[in-house]
Protein backbone atom coordinates (compact mmCIF):
# COMPACT_ATOMS: atom_id res chain seq x y z
CA UNK A 1 0.00 0.00 0.00
CA UNK A 2 1.26 3.27 -0.97
CA UNK A 3 2.25 5.77 1.91
CA UNK A 4 -0.20 8.80 2.11
CA UNK A 5 2.70 11.23 3.37
CA UNK A 6 5.07 10.08 -0.01
CA UNK A 7 3.29 9.83 -2.59
CA UNK A 8 1.03 11.83 -4.25
CA UNK A 9 -3.19 10.91 -4.57
CA UNK A 10 -6.32 12.38 -4.84
CA UNK A 11 -9.10 12.72 -1.96
CA UNK A 12 -12.90 12.78 -1.96
CA UNK A 13 -14.70 15.19 -0.38
CA UNK A 14 -18.45 13.40 -0.18
CA UNK A 15 -19.89 17.08 1.51
CA UNK A 16 -19.10 19.18 -2.25
CA UNK A 17 -18.98 15.99 -4.01
CA UNK A 18 -15.43 17.58 -5.29
CA UNK A 19 -11.79 15.71 -5.37
CA UNK A 20 -8.27 17.23 -3.94
CA UNK A 21 -4.99 16.13 -5.45
CA UNK A 22 -2.28 16.04 -2.43
CA UNK A 23 1.40 16.24 -3.19
CA UNK A 24 3.35 15.82 0.02
CA UNK A 25 6.53 15.28 -2.33
CA UNK A 26 6.14 19.06 -2.96
CA UNK A 27 7.24 20.11 0.38
CA UNK A 28 10.78 19.46 -0.14
CA UNK A 29 11.17 22.33 -2.83
CA UNK A 30 12.89 25.66 -1.67
CA UNK A 31 10.65 28.57 -1.78
CA UNK A 32 11.40 31.52 -3.47
CA UNK A 33 8.01 33.28 -4.10
CA UNK A 34 5.91 35.82 -2.73
CA UNK A 35 7.10 36.81 1.73
CA UNK A 36 4.41 38.32 2.89
CA UNK A 37 5.85 40.98 5.65
CA UNK A 38 4.46 40.00 9.12
CA UNK A 39 2.65 42.94 10.55
CA UNK A 40 2.13 43.26 14.03
CA UNK A 41 -0.03 46.73 15.46
CA UNK A 42 0.26 47.52 19.23
CA UNK A 43 -2.75 46.43 20.94
CA UNK A 44 -5.21 49.24 21.89
CA UNK A 45 -8.45 48.66 23.84
CA UNK A 46 -9.29 51.69 22.38
CA UNK A 47 -8.70 53.37 18.91
CA UNK A 48 -10.50 56.42 18.52
CA UNK A 49 -10.23 56.13 14.81
CA UNK A 50 -11.68 53.17 14.86
CA UNK A 51 -15.59 53.37 13.62
CA UNK A 52 -16.25 49.71 15.36
CA UNK A 53 -14.96 51.12 18.88
CA UNK A 54 -17.92 52.30 21.18
CA UNK A 55 -18.93 55.93 21.17
CA UNK A 56 -16.99 56.69 17.78
CA UNK A 57 -18.64 57.78 14.68
CA UNK A 58 -18.83 55.73 11.64
CA UNK A 59 -17.95 56.38 7.91
CA UNK A 60 -22.15 57.59 7.64
CA UNK A 61 -21.76 59.71 10.44
CA UNK A 62 -23.54 57.39 12.22
CA UNK A 63 -22.64 56.92 15.81
CA UNK A 64 -21.43 53.33 17.58
CA UNK A 65 -23.18 52.96 20.93
CA UNK A 66 -21.64 52.58 24.01
CA UNK A 67 -22.00 49.03 24.20
CA UNK A 68 -20.85 46.30 26.57
CA UNK A 69 -20.76 42.72 25.53
CA UNK A 70 -21.76 41.56 21.31
CA UNK A 71 -23.38 44.52 19.35
CA UNK A 72 -24.92 43.93 16.21
CA UNK A 73 -25.67 46.52 13.74
CA UNK A 74 -26.77 47.47 9.89
CA UNK A 75 -23.94 47.18 7.83
CA UNK A 76 -23.17 50.76 6.49
CA UNK A 77 -22.08 49.64 3.05
CA UNK A 78 -24.13 46.29 2.34
CA UNK A 79 -23.61 43.72 -0.23
CA UNK A 80 -27.23 43.09 -0.67
CA UNK A 81 -30.30 45.22 -0.12
CA UNK A 82 -33.93 43.91 1.41
CA UNK A 83 -35.77 46.18 -2.16
CA UNK A 84 -37.34 44.11 -4.59
CA UNK A 85 -35.92 44.34 -7.96
CA UNK A 86 -37.19 42.79 -11.14
CA UNK A 87 -34.76 42.01 -13.53
CA UNK A 88 -35.24 40.74 -17.05
CA UNK A 89 -32.25 39.99 -19.28
CA UNK A 90 -33.51 41.64 -22.95
CA UNK A 91 -32.96 39.08 -24.79
CA UNK A 92 -34.86 35.68 -24.42
CA UNK A 93 -31.53 33.58 -24.31
CA UNK A 94 -30.99 30.85 -21.70
CA UNK A 95 -27.24 31.45 -21.79
CA UNK A 96 -28.03 34.79 -19.91
CA UNK A 97 -29.99 34.22 -16.95
CA UNK A 98 -30.49 37.44 -14.08
CA UNK A 99 -32.46 37.56 -11.68
CA UNK A 100 -33.09 40.25 -8.24
CA UNK A 101 -31.59 39.08 -4.97
CA UNK A 102 -32.70 40.45 -1.31
CA UNK A 103 -31.09 40.55 1.83
CA UNK A 104 -29.56 42.42 4.47
CA UNK A 105 -26.38 42.72 6.05
CA UNK A 106 -24.85 42.71 9.41
CA UNK A 107 -21.76 43.05 11.39
CA UNK A 108 -20.88 41.69 14.84
CA UNK A 109 -18.87 43.66 16.86
CA UNK A 110 -17.55 40.38 18.90
CA UNK A 111 -16.30 42.97 21.87
CA UNK A 112 -15.77 46.59 22.68
CA UNK A 113 -11.96 46.14 23.13
CA UNK A 114 -10.39 46.81 20.13
CA UNK A 115 -7.24 44.74 21.11
CA UNK A 116 -9.03 41.08 21.73
CA UNK A 117 -9.27 38.57 19.72
CA UNK A 118 -11.71 35.04 20.38
CA UNK A 119 -8.11 33.49 21.38
CA UNK A 120 -8.13 35.77 24.29
CA UNK A 121 -11.55 36.14 24.96
CA UNK A 122 -13.14 34.22 27.65
CA UNK A 123 -15.00 31.47 27.19
CA UNK A 124 -18.27 33.31 28.69
CA UNK A 125 -17.47 36.27 26.30
CA UNK A 126 -17.53 34.23 23.26
CA UNK A 127 -20.85 32.57 24.31
CA UNK A 128 -21.81 35.89 23.98
CA UNK A 129 -21.20 35.99 20.78
CA UNK A 130 -22.52 33.03 19.80
CA UNK A 131 -25.74 33.94 21.92
CA UNK A 132 -25.82 37.11 19.24
CA UNK A 133 -25.41 34.10 16.53
CA UNK A 134 -28.43 32.35 17.23
CA UNK A 135 -30.20 35.31 17.52
CA UNK A 136 -29.86 37.05 14.40
CA UNK A 137 -30.46 33.48 12.42
CA UNK A 138 -33.35 33.56 14.01
CA UNK A 139 -34.77 37.24 13.60
CA UNK A 140 -33.03 37.10 10.12
CA UNK A 141 -34.40 33.55 9.40
CA UNK A 142 -37.98 34.56 10.10
CA UNK A 143 -38.18 37.38 7.48
CA UNK A 144 -40.56 36.26 4.71
CA UNK A 145 -37.92 36.46 2.05
CA UNK A 146 -34.91 35.46 3.83
CA UNK A 147 -34.12 31.66 3.36
CA UNK A 148 -30.68 31.12 4.25
CA UNK A 149 -28.38 33.03 7.09
CA UNK A 150 -24.89 32.98 6.53
CA UNK A 151 -22.65 33.72 9.30
CA UNK A 152 -18.24 34.68 8.85
CA UNK A 153 -15.71 35.90 10.18
CA UNK A 154 -12.48 37.50 8.02
CA UNK A 155 -9.25 38.00 10.47
CA UNK A 156 -6.33 39.87 9.62
CA UNK A 157 -5.41 41.89 6.62
CA UNK A 158 -4.07 39.15 4.99
CA UNK A 159 -7.99 37.65 4.38
CA UNK A 160 -9.26 41.25 3.11
CA UNK A 161 -10.56 42.34 6.52
CA UNK A 162 -10.86 46.08 6.82
CA UNK A 163 -11.18 47.10 10.11
CA UNK A 164 -8.91 45.04 12.96
CA UNK A 165 -11.84 45.23 15.84
CA UNK A 166 -12.89 42.06 16.73
CA UNK A 167 -16.03 41.86 14.28
CA UNK A 168 -17.40 38.95 11.91
CA UNK A 169 -20.29 39.63 9.42
CA UNK A 170 -23.88 38.08 8.93
CA UNK A 171 -25.65 37.99 5.38
CA UNK A 172 -29.02 36.85 5.01
CA UNK A 173 -30.16 36.03 1.51
CA UNK A 174 -33.18 35.53 -0.51
CA UNK A 175 -31.68 32.29 -2.17
CA UNK A 176 -29.50 29.59 -0.62
CA UNK A 177 -26.05 30.36 -1.66
CA UNK A 178 -24.25 28.06 -4.26
CA UNK A 179 -21.85 26.20 -1.78
CA UNK A 180 -24.43 26.20 0.90
CA UNK A 181 -26.20 24.33 -1.69
CA UNK A 182 -23.97 21.51 -2.49
CA UNK A 183 -23.41 20.58 0.30
CA UNK A 184 -27.62 20.47 1.08
CA UNK A 185 -27.62 18.42 -1.75
CA UNK A 186 -24.93 15.56 -0.98
CA UNK A 187 -26.57 15.67 2.71
CA UNK A 188 -29.51 15.14 1.99
CA UNK A 189 -28.54 12.14 -1.04
CA UNK A 190 -26.98 10.67 2.01
CA UNK A 191 -30.25 10.90 4.35
CA UNK A 192 -32.06 9.36 1.52
CA UNK A 193 -29.59 6.35 1.38
CA UNK A 194 -28.31 5.96 4.95
CA UNK A 195 -31.28 7.39 6.92
CA UNK A 196 -28.69 9.05 8.78
CA UNK A 197 -26.37 11.96 8.78
CA UNK A 198 -23.22 12.21 6.71
CA UNK A 199 -21.08 14.74 8.94
CA UNK A 200 -21.94 12.66 11.93
CA UNK A 201 -21.32 8.76 10.28
CA UNK A 202 -17.89 10.87 9.13
CA UNK A 203 -17.63 11.85 12.73
CA UNK A 204 -17.40 8.42 14.08
CA UNK A 205 -15.28 7.58 11.79
CA UNK A 206 -12.39 10.25 12.34
CA UNK A 207 -12.74 10.00 16.08
CA UNK A 208 -12.28 6.79 15.80
CA UNK A 209 -9.41 6.65 13.74
CA UNK A 210 -8.00 9.57 15.96
CA UNK A 211 -5.18 10.59 12.97
CA UNK A 212 -6.76 14.13 12.24
CA UNK A 213 -8.76 14.91 14.92
CA UNK A 214 -7.12 18.09 17.01
CA UNK A 215 -9.44 18.24 20.10
CA UNK A 216 -12.28 17.03 21.59
CA UNK A 217 -15.12 18.13 24.16
CA UNK A 218 -18.38 16.78 25.46
CA UNK A 219 -20.24 18.13 22.58
CA UNK A 220 -18.10 19.30 19.86
CA UNK A 221 -14.55 18.16 18.05
CA UNK A 222 -12.36 19.89 15.91
CA UNK A 223 -10.47 18.40 13.03
CA UNK A 224 -8.88 18.79 10.07
CA UNK A 225 -10.97 17.19 6.80
CA UNK A 226 -9.53 13.83 5.03
CA UNK A 227 -10.69 16.25 2.16
CA UNK A 228 -8.97 19.64 3.51
CA UNK A 229 -7.84 22.04 0.64
CA UNK A 230 -6.30 24.48 3.26
CA UNK A 231 -3.21 23.31 4.67
CA UNK A 232 -4.35 24.04 8.52
CA UNK A 233 -8.27 23.85 7.12
CA UNK A 234 -10.12 22.86 10.40
CA UNK A 235 -13.89 21.78 10.66
CA UNK A 236 -15.54 21.67 14.04
CA UNK A 237 -18.81 19.22 14.24
CA UNK A 238 -21.26 18.56 17.05
CA UNK A 239 -20.99 15.22 18.34
CA UNK A 240 -24.95 15.22 18.58
CA UNK A 241 -27.57 15.93 15.99
CA UNK A 242 -27.72 19.56 15.72
CA UNK A 243 -29.34 21.37 12.86
CA UNK A 244 -28.52 24.67 13.76
CA UNK A 245 -26.88 26.91 16.05
CA UNK A 246 -30.57 27.33 17.15
CA UNK A 247 -30.61 23.93 18.69
CA UNK A 248 -27.93 24.05 21.24
CA UNK A 249 -28.54 24.21 24.82
CA UNK A 250 -26.67 26.36 27.02
CA UNK A 251 -24.01 24.10 27.93
CA UNK A 252 -23.49 23.40 24.51
CA UNK A 253 -22.84 27.08 23.75
CA UNK A 254 -20.01 26.67 26.57
CA UNK A 255 -18.36 24.13 24.98
CA UNK A 256 -18.28 25.50 21.37
CA UNK A 257 -16.85 28.72 22.86
CA UNK A 258 -14.47 26.38 24.38
CA UNK A 259 -14.05 25.16 20.74
CA UNK A 260 -13.31 27.90 19.05
CA UNK A 261 -11.00 29.63 22.00
CA UNK A 262 -8.88 26.77 21.99
CA UNK A 263 -8.80 26.09 17.93
CA UNK A 264 -7.81 29.82 17.09
CA UNK A 265 -5.15 30.07 19.98
CA UNK A 266 -3.70 27.05 18.91
CA UNK A 267 -3.52 28.92 15.29
CA UNK A 268 -1.99 31.72 17.29
CA UNK A 269 0.57 29.36 18.98
CA UNK A 270 1.38 27.75 15.26
CA UNK A 271 3.62 30.46 13.84
CA UNK A 272 3.40 32.75 17.00
CA UNK A 273 1.21 35.37 15.22
CA UNK A 274 -2.67 36.34 14.84
CA UNK A 275 -3.25 33.49 12.18
CA UNK A 276 -4.75 34.57 9.49
CA UNK A 277 -8.67 33.12 8.50
CA UNK A 278 -12.16 33.05 7.23
CA UNK A 279 -14.30 31.37 9.79
CA UNK A 280 -17.86 30.02 8.40
CA UNK A 281 -20.98 28.66 10.00
CA UNK A 282 -22.59 26.52 7.59
CA UNK A 283 -26.46 25.18 8.87
CA UNK A 284 -29.83 24.60 7.77
CA UNK A 285 -31.66 27.08 5.53
CA UNK A 286 -34.50 29.00 6.50
CA UNK A 287 -36.99 28.21 4.16
CA UNK A 288 -39.24 26.94 6.36
CA UNK A 289 -39.10 23.67 5.20
CA UNK A 290 -37.28 20.90 7.27
CA UNK A 291 -33.74 19.64 7.01
CA UNK A 292 -33.22 16.62 8.87
CA UNK A 293 -30.40 15.92 6.69
CA UNK A 294 -28.27 18.68 7.76
CA UNK A 295 -25.34 19.00 10.68
CA UNK A 296 -24.41 22.17 11.14
CA UNK A 297 -20.66 22.69 11.23
CA UNK A 298 -17.82 25.65 11.47
CA UNK A 299 -15.21 25.92 8.53
CA UNK A 300 -11.84 27.43 9.25
CA UNK A 301 -10.49 28.42 6.07
CA UNK A 302 -6.40 30.01 7.00
CA UNK A 303 -4.26 31.31 3.92
CA UNK A 304 -0.60 30.39 5.85
CA UNK A 305 1.69 27.41 4.82
CA UNK A 306 4.90 27.23 6.11
CA UNK A 307 5.57 30.55 8.38
CA UNK A 308 3.60 33.52 9.46
CA UNK A 309 5.17 35.28 6.49
CA UNK A 310 4.65 32.10 3.41
CA UNK A 311 0.54 31.73 2.71
CA UNK A 312 -1.19 29.42 -0.05
CA UNK A 313 -1.73 30.71 -3.17
CA UNK A 314 -4.80 29.31 -4.96
CA UNK A 315 -3.90 29.86 -8.63
CA UNK A 316 -2.13 27.78 -12.10
CA UNK A 317 -3.78 24.55 -11.46
CA UNK A 318 -6.29 25.57 -8.64
CA UNK A 319 -7.53 27.80 -10.55
CA UNK A 320 -8.08 25.97 -13.83
CA UNK A 321 -8.67 22.67 -12.87
CA UNK A 322 -8.90 21.26 -9.07
CA UNK A 323 -7.87 22.16 -5.35
CA UNK A 324 -4.27 20.82 -4.56
CA UNK A 325 -2.65 20.89 -0.93
CA UNK A 326 1.54 19.86 -0.78
CA UNK A 327 1.32 18.87 3.50
CA UNK A 328 -0.66 15.80 4.08
CA UNK A 329 -4.06 16.40 6.65
CA UNK A 330 -2.45 14.22 8.97
CA UNK A 331 0.65 16.33 9.43
CA UNK A 332 -1.20 18.83 9.71
CA UNK A 333 -3.72 17.83 12.29
CA UNK A 334 -0.46 16.64 14.34
CA UNK A 335 1.01 19.99 14.20
CA UNK A 336 -1.79 21.54 15.70
CA UNK A 337 -2.68 18.51 18.50
CA UNK A 338 0.51 18.88 19.59
CA UNK A 339 0.49 22.75 20.30
CA UNK A 340 -0.24 23.90 23.73
CA UNK A 341 -3.88 25.30 24.63
CA UNK A 342 -1.88 28.34 26.70
CA UNK A 343 -2.08 31.27 24.05
CA UNK A 344 1.53 32.02 23.47
CA UNK A 345 1.47 35.80 24.31
CA UNK A 346 0.99 34.07 28.08
CA UNK A 347 3.88 32.33 27.85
Amino acid sequence: MNDFSLHPHRRYNPLMDEWVLVSPQRTKRPWQGAITPEIQKESVKYDSHCYLCPGNKRANNKKTPDYTGAYVFENDFPALLSDKTDFKFPQDNDLFNVSSQRGTCRVICYSPSHSLTMAKMTTDQINDVITAWIGQYIELGNLPFINYVQIFENRGEMMGASNPHPHGQIWATEHIPTIVSKEQYEQEKYFQKKKTSLLLDYLKCEIQMKERTVYANDNFVSLIPFWAVWPYEVMIVPKQKKESLSQLTLSERLNLADMLRNTIIRYDNLFHTPFPYTLGIHQAPTDGKNHPEWQFHIHFYPPLLRSATVRKFMVGYEMMAEAQRDITPEESAEKLRSLSATHYFQS
